[in-house]
């Protein structure tokens, strides 16, 4: 039995010997088949690559032989157009080498021709100096002249008519520069209002109010700014409550306004009740107060002006002008003074003293309206004068006292000087007696440096010049020019304030005595 075992195990390993070895067998000729195939499959795709590479290689070929057929075609186009253009350029040097030489040709000609001509020329100019010279001494012969002296005449008659052609052509040249000038000032005047407005601002708009402290400030101002809101409304200024100690500043245009807001200011502090109620009851006294003081004010000007029957209307106008300036000079008082002159004036040349009294007294008028009206404010005074019943003679003495109207009657004429004299004598504005008596100096002085000039006097307090020169040493023409001159020079070298009118006089006078 056991022996059957060992035989049926030995048949079953020599079985699966056999089956192993026959496994082998087969997996190896599977894979000797697969390597085969692969091989088969490797040189079939390396052939496929071989005749791609071929069929690539024949493509480039054929694309690069079309490029460098294509090239070569551009290349011979381009040739021939170089080609083309460079002919047309030599046949176009040769036409203009022929044109060339024709001009030559002609200008070689035109050279001979000018020779022949200059020397026609020299010989014709020849004969005219030939001729002239006759003609010299046959002149000098007939008019017993030598050329010099006919030409020391000529040129003293052409001088004189250049002189005359300039005095001429200097007159066209003002009236167009005066055209010019009317347009520049007004913008050199408005950007000098531009300029100077903050100081003038600070000068003439604003008063300012002490206070007894600081604390005040806030009472002023009080709950929520109710008090100073109702003391702007009430007055019509601005109060300026700022970091400057002790002290309130009032602003605003008008000086009658600014002034019933300083009394009310002044008693509201003083009685320290500052409320709304308060304030409306202190400026409407304020109001009345300086509306007293306008009235009385008037009242004084007209009993000093000796002015009688006088409108109401006027005189409520003519009364704010307590509270108007001009350089510092008081135009009410400037007024009265006006008047006084005028009268006197008046009074010495039989003139009518009533119409200078009126007119002297209203002739500033109108800067005490010039806010509600528009205009020049001498204007605006001739147009109060004729509404409030003055006559025409003393509306037309109030326009015309300023030179943009002239005057027509001798009453304009003393009411316009009066005005000069109040406003330009010393002390009158803002100019101490040296600069003023040193200005009025230069001005003469400049006159006298011009030749011809026999005297020069100031006139008007220094708003006038009149120049007496001599008559054989300046002619009327020279007269223009000289005129202008001096007013160049005196724009120049003096700081004046307003105009100066330049007149220089040329007269001949013929004296005789009988005997």
């Amino acid at each position: 039995m056991p022996d059957a075992v060992l035989y049926i195990i030995l048949i079953l390993f020599i079985v699966l010997l056999v089956l192993s070895s026959a496994l082998m067998i087969v997996q190896s000729r599977s894979k000797s088949a697969e390597i085969d195939s692969l091989r088969d499959e490797l040189a079939e795709k390396r052939q496929n690559a071989q005749t791609e590479a071929e069929s690539l290689k024949q493509e480039l070929l054929m694309s690069a032989e079309k490029e460098a057929l294509k090239l070569r075609k551009e290349v011979e186009q381009e040739h021939k157009e170089a080609r083309a253009e460079l002919q047309l350029l030599e046949r176009r040097l040769f036409q203009k080498e022929e044109s060339l030489e024709r001009k030559i040709e002609h200008s070689e000609e035109r050279s001979r021709e000018l020779l022949v001509r200059e020397a026609e020329l020299e010989r014709h100019r020849k004969e005219i100096d030939q001729l002239n010279t006759h003609a010299r001494e046959e002149l000098e012969r007939i008019a017993r002249l030598t050329t010099s002296d006919a030409q020391s005449i000529l040129l003293k008659r052409v001088e004189s008519e250049t002189r005359h052609e300039a005095a001429s052509l200097i007159r066209r040249v003002e009236e167009e520069a005066k055209a010019e000038a009317d347009r520049r000032a007004r913008k050199i005047v408005s950007l000098a209002i531009q300029r100077c407005a903050v100081d003038q601002a600070a000068e003439a708009m604003v008063s300012v109010v002490p206070l007894p402290s600081d604390d005040m400030k806030g009472r002023i101002i009080g709950r929520e700014g109710r008090n100073i809101r109702a003391f702007e409304n009430l007055t019509g200024v601005n109060l300026i409550i700022d970091d400057t100690p002790e002290a309130v500043v009032i602003s605003g245009f008008d000086k009658v306004r600014r002034e019933i807001a300083r009394m009310a200011l002044e008693v509201l502090v003083a009685d320290g009740r500052i409320h709304p109620g308060r304030i409306e009851d202190v400026v409407a006294r304020a109001r009345l107060d300086v509306e007293s003081k306008i009235q009385e004010a008037a009242e004084r000007a007209v009993e000093e002006a000796g002015v009688v029957g006088l409108h109401p209307e006027l005189h409520k106008v003519l009364g704010r002008l307590l509270y108007r300036a001009s350089y510092g000079q008081n135009c009410l008082n400037h007024s009265v003074e006006v008047s006084h002159l005028a009268v006197l004036m008046a009074a010495e040349l039989g003139a009518d003293t009533e119409v200078c009294r009126r007119a002297g007294l209203l002739h500033d008028i109108g800067k005490a309206a010039d806010m509600e009206m528009e205009g020049p404010h001498h204007h605006i005074s001739r147009d109060l004068a004729l509404r409030f019943g003055e006559s025409r003679a003393v509306a037309h003495a109030i326009e015309a006292h300023h030179e943009d109207i002239a005057p027509e009657t001798v009453e304009a004429v003393l009411v316009q000087v009066a005005d000069a004299l109040s406003a330009s004598r010393p002390g009158a504005r803002r100019e101490t007696l040296e600069n003023y008596v040193h200005r009025l100096e230069k001005l003469e002085a400049i006159c006298d440096s011009f030749p011809g000039v026999e005297k020069s006097f100031v006139m008007q307090a220094g708003r006038e010049l009149r120049v007496m020169v001599q008559p054989e040493a300046v002619s009327d023409h020279d007269a223009e020019v000289m005129a202008r001159e001096i007013c160049r020079r005196i724009d120049e070298e003096v700081q004046h304030p307003g105009q100066i009118k330049v007149s220089v006089i040329r007269e001949t006078r013929a004296v005789e005595y009988a005997k």
